[in-house]
């Protein structure tokens, strides 16, 4: 079957990025559309297609380039193919192929309808004057495109139902897929480490909270500085973004002591969950693959009660919620996390690799690299 694999754009990390690996690990033979490239060592046996805008300036301004967004998903190519397979938080599902066949199916694994667009009280960008004003005809075409036909499954329930609030359409929930075979078969993590890494492992407060994601500002790593010192307690901050200069400012000021650390492997990342007194993550996140991670590495996690996040972390058993929206509150909870016990031995399967692609396959109806039909692997 020819099948087109469809994603918004390609960066070096993120969550929807590892579920497009899992998409061309599926489909390896399928072909691959995205707006534009920025990870061109990431597909090296797989030949990525770029749209128009990538050959302008607007391929460094997301915000710049969201009107003409709708309108470059149409038309992509002129294939025959059988089905498109497409990773879509923002307006990747409006996707059209001229020639394709009465037969042509299409799938949609929805990370989220468009924040900036639907719920801009979730994503601060979608509150600037650009944003404003563009958002009511933007959600009329979004809405439209969405009701052309497709099946849709959504990344947790938290978006489930969003989907069906934004474009009155049903989705099913396919939670992403989680290396948490690998991260839970290593006890120590440490032991996985290079010297410069266990060095700096080991020059770490012997006592710190974890915070780790992009630094952007929706994953709100400050509140994590803020409420370690509030809880008095030293704070680890891992990962890179646009917000690291004011994060380190942050951390030098703060009254505990605050390290940052840039792009740490996976190894390092895993090892920092497993020697963390507890793992924060206070963004009100689509689903949220980190505390997976850390939960199957054997740390406590603290999310937010509101977004898919929660949905992962039983209270009281992995973690805890904070339930008033603020780093006070997270604070509390870090106060409160030794009422929780380590556990190292708790099974995270529902989230693993292989579970994701026998549901894709069940899903989609098309048969999965690997596997022996839908249902069961190889």
């Amino acid at each position: 079957m020819a099948g087109v694999l469809v994603h918004e754009w390609i960066e070096r990390s993120g969550g929807a990025e590892k579920v497009l690996d899992e998409f061309v690990n599926c489909y390896p033979d399928a072909d691959l559309y995205c707006l534009w490239n920025d990870a061109p060592e990431r597909y090296s046996t797989t030949d990525v297609n770029e749209s128009a805008l990538a050959a302008t300036p607007l391929r460094r301004s997301k915000a710049l380039a969201l009107p003409a967004m709708p309108f470059t998903w149409r038309g992509l190519a002129n294939r025959d193919y059988d089905f498109a397979l497409i990773s879509s938080h923002l307006f990747a599902h409006h996707a059209t192929f001229r020639g394709s066949s009465a037969e042509f199916r299409k799938f949609v694994y929805v990370h989220t309808p468009a924040r900036y667009v639907w719920n801009p009280e979730l994503d601060q960008r979608g509150n600037s004057p650009l944003a404003r004003l563009g958002s009511p005809i933007l959600r009329k075409i979004d809405r439209k495109r969405a009701s052309e036909g497709a099946s849709f499954a959504a990344n947790s329930e938290f978006v489930r139902r969003r989907v069906e609030q934004a474009w009155n359409v049903s989705a099913e929930v396919i939670h992403p897929p989680v290396d948490v075979d690998r991260i839970s078969a290593v006890e120590d993590w440490k032991s996985r480490l290079s010297e410069s890494e266990s060095q700096l492992l080991s020059s770490l407060p012997s006592t710190f909270v974890l915070g780790a994601s992009r630094f952007i500002p929706y994953k709100r790593l400050d509140w994590v500085i803020r409420a370690a010192e509030r809880a008095g307690t030293a704070a680890v901050i891992a990962g890179s973004g646009p917000e690291e200069d004011r994060l380190r400012a942050m951390a030098e000021a703060a009254s505990v002591p605050v390290r940052i650390v840039r792009r740490p492997s996976d190894a390092l990342l895993f090892a920092l969950y497993q020697q963390a007194l507890v793992y924060v993550f206070p963004a009100i996140e689509d689903f949220g693959i980190m505390p997976v991670e850390a939960m199957a590495a054997g740390a406590r996690v603290i999310t937010n009660s509101v977004g898919g996040a929660s949905e992962t972390v039983e209270p009281g058993v992995d973690g805890l919620h904070f339930h008033d929206d603020s780093w006070e509150s997270v604070a509390e909870c870090i106060r409160d996390i030794d009422a929780v016990e380590v556990r190292r031995s708790r099974s995270y399967e529902k989230y693993s690799v292989h579970r994701f692609r026998a549901e894709v396959a069940t899903w989609t109806g098309v048969p999965v690299f690997g596997y022996a039909n839908s249902a069961e692997p190889q």
